[in-house]
């Protein structure tokens, strides 16, 4: 079903490659409870909807795709729903916020069935995706050396050194070194290794704990937000909320479809500059939206932390299909995944490490070619500095054709990309993100 031979791998591998991708992401079934109950979302009522997303979408990637690749709420996104639509709105209920998730999840759907978004990515210049790819692995580089403390916010210079001296950044360096030594040496499984380890010195240094016990049993409190389709479509005529559907559906078809090209030419899965299966791996993260949508938490993205799974050896959906299992089950334990998915330094090297396996693809990028090396330049420069995928990707998306048409090439450029270009630019220049 998986295909693993033909892909090169093994059902140990792929596992493994699964628990790596799910340890490195399984912060987002705390973090984005926490970030949606600023929206008066009940915190347990959001655990479980980014349960129930990631599993649906992850498990559609594994099954259909065959791609491993993890679906599930994104980071950015859940902060523009609390703090953008519901708190910048004084009438704009929760339940009417994910009616607009609702409808742009059912709009993606319906682009992800015809050939629109395949043909998006196949327009993609290669050297955009090469940027794309390397700006992702600067960007979960720095997440990792963000989260982890090792650099830290500076009011003069932006970002600093930071206290080398405390117990996070002290774990998060023995982890890189460990992992790093396994890495060079060639063990299988480093990644996943190295964060065990971390985490046993954790346990025993106090800084990992199980105050709370490891078993809850899942429950949610408001059951279905979005039970009716026809009532959702009815709230975002209501309220006019046609920019926020735009604002979802723009960012969320990008960071995805940039997401899945940058992991899927690490793994080494593109094919003639084509994604196989893409209309499958496409529907992965609407459906997800969807679904999430409905039982209560923000639009779904294909994560990039998925990148960790494929380092570690993941190529095929035995990956995902871990991965989904596993947030299956993370749903009984609630605190031993709040635990473990609390203390960054147990992840961080592992999003380090990929970010520096990542950014060698800039070594594709024409740099003797200004008209091309620019856009791929402002997309690995803006990704981490702004934290967002999509806007990296804009940026790229509006300079490509400036610069072609500026050299009198105009013709190079794909219809499609023009197209987004403007619409890029609408939504940075008019919507608010």
């Amino acid at each position: 079903m998986f295909k693993l031979k033909e892909n090169g791998t093994s059902t140990k591998t792929e596992i493994l490659a699964g628990l790596t991708t799910f340890l490195t992401m399984a912060y987002i079934v705390v973090v984005n409870p926490i970030i949606l109950s600023d929206a008066g979302v009940p915190f347990d009522q959001v655990f479980m909807a980014t349960i129930i997303s990631a599993a649906v979408g992850t498990l559609w990637m594994a099954l259909f795709a065959n791609y491993p690749i993890a679906i599930a709420p994104g980071m950015g996104l859940n902060a523009y729903f609390t703090y953008s639509v519901v708190g910048g709105h004084e009438d704009i209920s929760y339940s009417v916020a994910f009616a607009a998730v609702f409808v742009a999840g059912i709009i993606f759907i319906i682009l992800s069935l015809t050939p629109f978004r395949k043909k998006l990515i196949e327009a993609i210049p290669q050297n955009l995706k090469h940027g794309i790819t390397a700006g992702i692995g600067l960007f979960i580089a720095f997440i990792g050396l963000r989260l982890s403390g090792l650099v830290q916010a500076d009011p003069s210079n932006l970002v600093k050194l930071g206290d080398l001296h405390s117990s996070s950044a002290i774990l998060a360096l023995i982890g890189l070194a460990v992992t790093l030594v396994l890495m060079v040496l060639n063990v299988h499984g480093a990644l996943f290794i190295g964060m065990i380890i971390t985490a046993i010195v954790a346990f025993f240094t106090g800084d990992l704990s199980f105050k709370e016990g490891f078993v809850a049993m899942p429950h949610l409190p408001e059951g279905l937000i979005i039970s009716n389709p026809i009532t959702a479509f009815t709230d975002v005529i209501q309220h006019s909320l046609y920019a926020v559907v735009f604002s979802f559906l723009l960012v969320t078809i990008f960071d995805t479809t940039g997401t899945m090209v940058g992991v899927a030419q690490q793994a080494g899965l593109l094919k003639n500059n084509e994604m196989p299966r893409a209309r499958e791996a496409l529907l992965a993260d609407s459906l997800g939206t969807t679904v999430g949508a409905m039982f209560g938490t923000s639009p779904t993205s294909a994560f990039v932390e998925s990148s960790a799974g494929v380092s570690a050896g993941g190529r095929t959906g035995l990956t995902s299909l871990t991965v989904a299992v596993l947030f299956i089950v993370s749903a009984f334990f609630g605190p031993l995944v709040s635990a473990v998915s609390g203390l960054s330094a147990i992840t961080a090297p592992a999003l380090i490490i990929v970010g520096s396996l990542m950014i060698g693809s800039i070594s594709q990028i024409k740099w003797d070619e200004l008209d091309e090396a620019f856009p791929a330049f402002l997309i690995i420069l803006s990704m981490p500095l702004t934290s967002s995928i999509a806007t990296g990707i804009a940026l790229g998306f509006i300079s490509y054709p400036l610069l072609k048409v500026a050299k009198g090439k105009w013709r190079e450029v794909h219809p499609l990309v023009y197209i987004f270009a403007v619409l890029f630019f609408y939504q940075l220049a008019f919507i608010p993100h």
